[in-house]
Parts: C-alpha cells; structure tokens; sequence
C-alpha cells in the first residue's frame, strides 16, 4: 500500500470532503476510537481476470467486512484509488458499483476527496454520512458485497494500473486490516510525471532590481498525453504587510501582456489538452515588478509560486513550483523592456539537469523579446603620446611658440570682453 493511500486511510469521519455528500450530523460525529478499529476487510479474486480495457468489460469480486470483537462495529465503506501517472481522475474514468450479497440492500456512490478518486457504498435506507450511512457488522459476524469496476472510456492515457483498496471513513478498520487490489490497465504504459520549474533570466535594471524577468517552464515524461487542458495560476507574496500593487505580464501570441487577476492570483494562458512528451519543454516568458501604488519602499525579496491544475472537471493541483527574486520600486525614470544579460542562479525548484530545447509558448513569436543582448559601453583612456613626425627638435620649439601665442590671444580676447561688460 503507497503512503498515499495509508494516509488517506488514516482520515476520520469529521473529514470534509469535497464531492462525497457526508452530512453536518456525520461531520460532528465524535471521530472512532482505537476500541473501534477492529473490522478487517477481505476482497476477493476479480473475475473475469485480466487487465481492464479503457472503455471495456468490467470485473467483479466479493468484499467482506469482518468484525471479531464481542460487539457490534459500523463500517461506513471507503473504496480508494491510487493511481499511477500524472493525470487527475474525473468520477467516470474509473466504474463503481456496489451490490449486497450478505447485507443489507446498498447504494453507491463516487467523490473525490483531495484530488483523489474515492467510491462509497450506504444502506439503500439512509445517505452516505448521515446517521444511517454506516453498516453496523455484528458481534462476531460479517457482511459480504458485491464489488464491480472498470474503466470509463476517457480513462487517462498517461495514466497506468492503480490500486483499490477497502477502508472505512470512520476509522473503523484496524490497522495492517484493509484489503486491497492491484487493477492492471491495457494496454501497459510507461508512466512518466508533469515537471514545472522557473529559471530567473533576469532581475532588474542596472543592479536595481526594478523588473524581473522569469521562465516558467513545463514538461511531461512517459507515455500518453493531458486529456483536458492545463491551467496555471500564479500567486505573489513577500514579507510584511505593506502592500506591494504586483505589475505581472507574460510573453504569448508575439506581445508582453497583462494577466488576468483573481483573488489575488494570477491566470496563465492555457496549455491545450493532448501535452505530453513529444512537446518537449514548453516556456512561458514572465516579467514582474511593482506598480504606482506600491507601499513597499526597498528592495523586497518576493516570493511567487505556480500551481498547475487540469483545466476541467478535477482540477486539485498537479503540481506547484516557487521561486524567490529581489525587487525594488521603480524609480522616476522608467527603465526600458530590455533585461540584463546577466543570468541569476537557477532556483532550487529547477531539475538538475535543465533540458537545452526550450520552445516558448505555441502562439508566441518566440523569447527575442526577452532574451536580448545587452549594450556595453566601453570607456577609452588615452595613455598614450603624439606620434613622431621624423622632423627634429625643432618642430617642437615651433610648437611650443605657437601653443603660447594662442593662449596670449584667448586672454587678451577674454580681459577685453570683462572690460565692455564693466563699461
């Protein structure tokens, strides 16, 4: 069992989940003793065996609740997936149904709780959460349940086998006492993962760290692609209660332009459904700085961070990554777009090894805007003397008396003007 899963397990009934309809009666609930956890689960073989097919035939197996205490136990079911691969399950990619075999007459139900795909099952009587959402196994009994799953036809194909496990959301199964099962998926894939990282390109103008200028780079491993969108929203924050009145642009379709803000976070152009390997490392350009009504008076180390998330249905994170950079307030001459050339160190969210093709975002024009070389003034000292003619000591006396006529005529030039002035 992944630590995933034995941490969800862990959850107790005043949990508050995000899709499963439990109740305000079930969420006040006093949490199970350790008295309590006692119940232990059993799945049976599915059958048919064999992998699952995206869109295909379902397989069935027997769950049996099993409590060997001297008093009746209630097990409110929890059925959890833990996938492999990158992508969040919506509720149909994975098929659930419940049926009594040795029970009560049961419904069920599917939810997600932190992102993750989870299946419940109830008493057809009562609700899931509510005071009758449990099954009460009796003193030295059992209660057995007829499991079916499968897989939806839009199950994610960077996604691979996953494990199901039979828990309970009030704490009732002991611990090391929850059965689980590996589903294998067909056809096999390489699961990869989703990989974000900022490079800071630059920071500032002449050492004054009045813009910022940052990568936020995207890239996907193993087979399969993104079945739905990728969506992006950034968030800025820093030390302090002043208030910063953030200026946040990105480069995309060939301009620097501002980004939609939303309680305070920042919405980045989509990535569109089907990224994956064969993209590559795809680069956004950004630039940040302080606007007008800015409160912050110094230079400010600013933290920002990226969280990547589907764009439809599921949209817990996929990933988030951070990066910290120095700013100050722009001074009363505004500085041009053009960036230093000189690259801060790569922030510790980078992998180590930062992939060299970096193609900026599909409808941009590319990163020229950004990256561009800087200007360098080179100073001259003159250290050196006049060259020699060849024509002897003498041209040096000329000179000389030449040199002095001039300045007796400059003045004299100079005394006649003070005296018109004083006239």
């Amino acid at each position: 069992m992944s630590v995933r899963t034995a941490a969800a397990i862990a959850v107790v009934a005043g949990v508050v989940t995000t899709l499963l309809p439990f109740s305000a009666t079930a969420a006040s609930a006093a949490p199970a003793t350790d008295d309590h956890a006692v119940l232990r689960t059993e799945m049976g073989a599915p059958v048919p065996s064999g992998p699952l097919t995206r869109g295909g035939a379902t397989e069935s197996f027997d769950l049996t609740v099993k409590n060997p205490t001297g008093k009746a136990v209630t097990y409110n079911p929890w059925m959890l997936v833990d996938p492999t691969g990158p992508s969040r399950l919506q509720e149909g990619d994975v098929l659930f149904k419940v049926e009594a075999v040795d029970a009560p007459a049961t419904k069920s139900s599917i939810g997600r709780q932190d992102g993750e795909w989870q299946g419940t099952f109830f008493p057809a009587s009562g609700e899931p959460g509510s005071e009758k959402g449990g099954f009460d196994i009796p003193a030295n009994g059992k209660m057995t349940w007829k499991v079916t799953i499968g897989l939806g036809a839009n199950y994610p194909t960077n996604d691979g086998d996953f494990s199901l496990s039979a828990s309970s959301y009030n704490n009732a199964v002991a611990p090391g006492g929850a059965d689980s099962h590996t589903i294998k998926v067909d056809p096999q894939v390489k699961t990869g993962e989703l990989k974000t990282w900022f490079k800071q390109i630059s920071s500032g103008k002449d050492g004054q760290e009045q813009r910022a200028y940052l990568d936020l780079n995207y890239q996907a491993t193993g087979d399969g692609t993104f079945g739905t969108a990728l969506a992006t929203s950034l968030s800025l924050s820093h030390p302090g209660e002043q208030e910063a009145d953030f200026h946040v642009q990105a480069l995309f379709d060939g301009r620097w332009q501002d980004l939609k803000v939303e309680d305070s976070r920042y919405e980045l152009p989509q990535i569109p459904k089907g990224f994956g390997a064969a993209d590559g490392v795809r680069t956004l350009p950004l630039r940040v700085s302080l606007g007008n009504h800015t409160k912050l008076t110094k230079k400010t180390t600013i933290t920002m961070e990226a969280e990547v998330r589907q764009a439809v249905g599921n949209s817990y994170a996929l990933k988030t990554s951070s990066v910290q950079f120095p700013l100050v307030p722009f001074a009363e001459t505004a500085p041009t777009d053009t960036p230093s050339t000189t690259p801060s160190t790569t922030p510790s969210t980078a992998p180590s090894t930062v992939p060299s093709v970096q193609p900026a975002v599909a409808t941009s024009t590319g990163k020229t805007n950004v990256t561009t070389t800087g200007t360098t003034t080179a100073t001259a000292t003159a250290t050196g003397s006049l060259a020699n003619t060849g024509a002897g000591s003498s041209t040096g006396l000329y000179a000389g008396l030449a040199a002095a006529l001039v300045v007796l005529g400059t003045a004299a030039a100079w005394l006649g003007r003070r005296r018109g002035l004083s006239a």
